[in-house]
């Protein structure tokens, strides 16, 4: 970890690592010249046997082969759709894509057709290659309908079928590319809008992800265990760059399934393991009621917002080693924060950790934009190499959150200890201003989520006559649990927090909307309530 001890909360960059500018490609060619038939893919099946097996070298030759079946049907700077799931051909097209100097556009597989056509309308895209199933349903007619009339429909090729993907490889030729060129847009969730395309670089992918698993001491040979989805920068970026730069193994989940994970972690016994809370906690509770053992795993990392200290607790039991968490952003290639295998105690399961190498981390204020001090709420902000170059097409939405002085604004509340560990405590804008004063929903959803009859929450603003805004608490009823009175529920919280926090009003939901990357949507429940939904 850093020894650090902070005046403000601002930590300069830190230079822990070697920094060099490199593409995807040269990444991928220095890992071949050291360590040709060392393992560098795999694909875990649905089922949890190993499916097929790539070496660098092989891996290699398929996406060189890949990027010239691209560089033959598409001009330099062309911007290619990916639809579809986990699947090495994904993978070969991500880097085909680069070593061909074309844009990759990624489209999340669970897309309807006019959430699919609002992609490749807003990135100009020239093709969309796909995968035939995802989780049973049919790709090619949503493809069909979402491209129709549009540049897309002249390349609409299927990933899996090898004489398509690879024809007129013998045509094309890669082409040269610089570090700094653009070579993915991904959406953001949308979780208060539409989403808007980010532009990625390759320098800012390699380094960035690279650098995070150097801090989880990932060494060549080892195994990580990759069930994030491509379409989102944890697979794509973190897993896929950042493991190949280490010349490690992927074990790529092609559809995650808590027990098959849980069967193959016993037979494979990969070293590390990744995936979101709920992932993570599925295949614990998976390996519980199987007797499936999980010992052969050294790292278990996460992203998103903090690790609950009782998740935590369970995977120290069941793996043996604690829950290491990587913050971060689309905007920023994605990491931004992440926790040391030597973390302990709070700063593990209170923080998300120290900021990464190379890039400036602050607190700054939402009001003058000033530095807060140590300890202090603000804006958790960065500014870095990694950082995006823009919004697609969106120079307003790129200036609101890119300032003059060129902080990215990740739009997440937030403190920083003297040490440089930094916490999350809400959304800027999810801040409820009830008559003037602010109050910050993870302060209340943490609170409520230690009601063991609540298994999820949502907690969000809504328009009062009085107070401008209220507080509204949604909630999921836990498995076997019975359902406590909005008295019961008012008396737990006020136990917790002051009076002015308790929620208004008490929902209670089956499901919540979800954006693309599994966040809940907190605009729409209170879109919803407003609308009177909910009764």
């Amino acid at each position: 970890m850093y020894q650090l001890d902070l005046t403000e909360a601002y930590c300069p960059a830190q230079a822990d690592t070697e920094y060099r500018e490199r593409t995807i490609e040269a990444m991928l060619r220095e890992q071949v010249a050291i360590r040709p038939e060392a393992m560098a893919l795999r694909e875990l099946l649905p089922d949890g046997t190993v499916g097929r097996e790539w070496t660098y070298a092989e891996l290699l030759a398929d996406a060189e082969r890949c990027g010239k079946a691209l560089a033959a049907r598409h001009p330099k700077g062309t911007r290619i759709a990916i639809m579809g799931g986990n699947c090495p051909e994904w993978v070969f097209v991500q880097i085909g894509a680069a070593m061909a100097g074309l844009v990759l556009v990624t489209v999340n597989p669970s897309f309807l057709p006019r959430e699919v056509r609002y992609v490749l309308e807003q990135s100009g895209a020239g093709a969309v290659y796909y995968q035939p199933h995802v989780r049973g349903s049919a790709l090619r007619p949503v493809v069909d309908e979402a491209s129709a009339g549009l540049s897309a429909a002249e390349f609409v090729i299927d990933i899996e079928d090898h004489g398509e993907l690879f024809a007129g490889a013998g045509d094309g030729q890669l082409r040269e590319s610089d570090p700094r060129d653009i070579c993915m847009i991904q959406y953001t969730s949308g979780t208060t809008g539409f989403p808007k395309g980010v532009l990625l670089h390759q320098h800012g992918l390699v380094q960035s992800n690279h650098d995070v698993f150097a801090r989880w001491e990932l060494a060549p040979g080892k195994t990580v265990t990759c069930p994030f989805p491509l379409f989102h920068t944890a697979g794509s970026a973190v897993c896929v760059l950042g493991v190949l730069s280490h010349g490690a193994t992927l074990l790529l989940v092609t559809l995650f399934d808590p027990v098959a994970v849980a069967k193959a972690i016993e037979r494979e016994k990969p070293e590390v393991v990744g995936g979101v809370s709920t992932m993570i906690f599925a295949i614990m509770e998976a390996a519980k009621a199987t007797g499936t053992d999980l010992s052969s795993v050294q790292s278990v990392i996460s992203g998103g917002a903090m690790v609950q200290p009782e998740l935590n607790r369970t995977a120290q039991e069941m793996f043996g080693v604690p829950i290491l968490i990587v913050y971060g952003q689309t905007e920023t290639s994605p990491a931004i924060t992440a926790a040391w295998p030597t973390d302990t105690g709070a700063e593990l399961t209170e923080t998300i950790g120290q900021p990464c190498s190379h890039m400036e981390v602050a607190i700054l204020s939402p009001n003058d934009n000033s530095v807060c001090k140590v300890d202090e709420q603000g804006e958790i902000c960065m500014r870095g190499y990694n950082m995006m170059t823009g919004y697609n097409d969106n120079p307003a939405a790129t200036a609101e959150t890119i300032d003059a002085d060129g902080w990215l604004h990740t739009g997440d509340l937030g403190s920083m200890s003297a040490r440089g560990y930094v916490k999350i405590t809400g959304r800027v804008k999810e801040m409820i201003i009830r008559g003037g004063e602010n109050l910050f929903p993870a302060e209340i959803e943490a609170a409520m989520l230690e009601h063991p009859a609540i298994a999820e929450i949502g907690v969000a603003g809504v328009p009062d006559e009085k107070w401008g805004e209220i507080v509204a608490c949604f909630m999921r009823l836990a498995d076997g649990a019975e359902r406590p009175s909005d008295d019961d529920l008012k008396a737990f919280v006020r136990e917790r927090l002051s009076p002015q926090k308790t929620p208004a009003h008490w929902v209670w939901v089956k499901e919540f909307p979800l954006t693309g990357s599994g966040k809940i949507q907190k605009f729409a429940l209170a879109e919803q309530f407003v609308r009177g939904d909910f009764g």
